[in-house]
């Protein structure tokens, strides 16, 4: 090998000798790679909707994130949402690198009791949804199909429903971002919608409590969903007592499911408050991610 091509492939040392590049990178540390599983709690259920004070919050709660909603929605054209006032986004990037506390997702949890199939303007919402997560640099939305949109109760919605959300795909791929969708099917019958949908950029936000309530085996559903499939996670349960007394999740058989499908991603808090302290913000999401992060991290 002549002289120029070993220099194209080395650095001069501090004494003038040459280094190859493959001993300089052995040599330098590793940058640290983001944690397989982080955990993180929904700003509405920890009643810091769209405020600055979420972030502290959620700092001493003792999570890694925090879910960021769109805003109220009720009769507007669309989300309440605080966050177009690039005053006030500036603030939350700035606090939130300033605690170290990411932002995991952008949720539509007015969706939760309006219906996606019939509300009219969806698509300016969901454009404003995706324009909100460009701005704070978040690849991922949850999407709840709610009561209105339940496919069990309205299957009847179901083509409206469809032909939404290839429009919202479109929407997000465009944007190079996800919409998570929840909804009240099985896993099986949610691949379906999914295959019929046929978007890349919408997938499954699953949420442990709709398997439960449903009767079904959590780990089978994670199983036939599949690691592609999930984009992220509400790993809780419905409210009664915190996860580590809940007898419907064994979450060391959890851990052991989603890592042997190599999956990895945002596991987010949004209930499984102590029905007999349901008020107590920080102690019920303080146990909840303490004892996700003794078995997850």
């Amino acid at each position: 090998m002549d002289r120029r091509q070993f220099i194209g492939r080395a650095v001069i040392g501090s004494a003038g000798v040459l280094l190859p590049m493959q001993l300089l990178a052995g040599a330098l540390p590793k940058a640290d790679k983001e944690p397989r599983y982080r955990i993180a709690v929904c700003d509405w259920m920890i009643l810091k909707r769209q405020k600055l004070g979420a972030f502290q919050l959620t700092k001493d709660i003792g999570a890694d994130g925090v879910e960021v909603d769109m805003g109220g929605l009720g009769n507007r054209p669309t989300f309440d949402n605080k966050l177009t006032d690039p005053v006030i986004r500036q603030q939350f990037l700035d606090k939130s690198k300033e605690l170290n506390i990411a932002i995991s997702s952008v949720a539509m949890s007015g969706f939760y009791a309006q219906s996606f199939a019939e509300r009219p303007g969806v698509d300016t919402m969901i454009q404003d949804c995706i324009n909100t997560m460009l701005q704070l640099n978040v690849k991922v939305a949850f999407l709840p199909l709610g009561v209105e949109g339940d496919l069990i109760k309205h299957p009847e919605l179901r083509p409206a429903i469809i032909t939404r959300l290839k429009a919202a795909g479109l929407q997000a791929a465009k944007a190079g971002v996800v919409i998570g969708i929840e909804t009240a099917l099985s896993a099986a019958a949610e691949v379906k919608l999914l295959d019929e949908i046929n978007s890349p950029a919408i997938k499954s936000y699953f949420n442990f409590s709709n398997a439960i309530q449903g009767g079904r085996d959590l780990q089978e559903e994670l199983r036939t969903l599949g690691k592609h499939r999930i984009c992220q996670i509400h790993c809780t349960d419905t409210d009664g007592v915190w996860l580590q007394n809940d007898p419907h999740i064994n979450m060391h058989k959890v851990k052991h499911t989603l890592d042997k499908m190599g999956w990895r991603g945002w596991l987010v808090i949004e209930r499984s408050r102590d029905a007999n302290d349901a008020k107590n913000v920080k102690g019920n999401f303080s146990a909840n991610a303490a004892y996700l992060k003794s078995i997850f991290q």
